[in-house]
């Protein structure tokens, strides 16, 4: 068999789109926030401020020389695919890295009275430049590769990845920073996770729902009328009682929680509900988007 030529679309047109703005909204962090306020960063970065403190290299070279090794790791577990963005990534942060602290139509932000506020603003722009890198399927090069590579090999989120390698990073700052300094930026790398997790999962998260009742057709009918969201029954057997029963699962969004309450409620109040967080819903059937009408505009 004659193996299908990779063909090149608009798809990964936006993704090398994508990738260039987050490369940028990061640079820009590290240049305009991080530097001046004397704060540290996390993995490969966090080692570049480093070596920028004692020798004076500029971090967009130290940059591109230390991912030279990391790409050839990547290489070995991520796909052709995967590592032309990686290398495009590691370009464009380079890049801009270099581009920012050069430039001189935007200053620097140094928030010397507010070291939290310049904690948060780093965390936050590192986290949201990051998640788009990720969430269209690239990296920076450095500790971004070994965090995609632990989760392409062991399932691990990329965030977590990350602040296990910022921790390191952060430890070593400690030669050129004192502790005050260091342990904002744990506040920014904190915060740069959180932020990269929620780009990467999407902006708005789902809830799941199991119910268990008798009475699981009425509950179904009135979800059916007043949330007009679909549900699957799945045949289940009482640990206790051994009986058969039905489980009700259904996929909801955040404000209807107390409505979808309401409804078992008024046709079980016995009966047995969990609620839980689904990340992302994606597919045919499912909008974010909830039905107006509801029990408690109903006369």
């Amino acid at each position: 068999m004659r193996k299908s030529k990779f063909k090149w679309t608009g798809r990964n047109t936006l993704d090398m789109v994508m990738i260039t703005l987050g490369s940028a909204i990061y640079a820009f962090s590290l240049d305009m926030i991080s530097i001046p306020n004397h704060l540290a960063d996390g993995g490969l970065s966090g080692f570049t401020l480093i070596i920028r403190h004692f020798t004076g290299i500029n971090p967009g070279i130290s940059t591109f020389v230390l991912n030279i090794p990391l790409l050839i790791i990547g290489f070995k577990f991520l796909g052709k695919l995967a590592m032309l963005y990686t290398i495009w990534g590691t370009f464009c942060l380079s890049f801009f890295l270099s581009a920012w602290s050069y430039q001189t139509i935007i200053e620097q932000l140094p928030l010397h009275h507010d070291p939290f506020l310049a904690a948060v603003m780093a965390g936050s722009l590192s986290g949201l430049g990051l998640g788009l890198v990720f969430r269209y399927n690239g990296t920076t090069g450095g500790s971004d590769i070994v965090a995609r590579v632990m989760q392409t090999a062991r399932g691990v989120e990329p965030g977590n990845g990350l602040l296990l390698i910022d921790f390191l990073a952060l430890a070593c700052s400690l030669s050129y920073l004192d502790l005050y300094h260091v342990a904002y930026t744990m506040v920014s790398c904190v915060l740069l996770s959180t932020v990269l997790s929620k780009v990467v999962a999407g902006g708005t998260q789902a809830k799941g729902a199991f119910i268990i009742s008798p009475k699981y057709k009425e509950i179904t009918k009135m979800i059916d009328l007043e949330l007009d969201r679909g549900f699957t029954f799945i045949n289940s057997e009482g640990g206790y009682s051994n009986e058969e029963q039905h489980l009700i699962y259904l996929v909801i969004n955040t404000k209807e929680i107390p409505l979808l309450k309401q409804i078992v409620k008024n046709e079980d109040p016995n009966a047995f509900m969990t609620i839980f967080d689904a990340t992302e819903a994606i597919g045919e059937g499912f909008s974010y988007k909830a039905k107006k009408t509801s029990l408690f505009s109903r006369k």
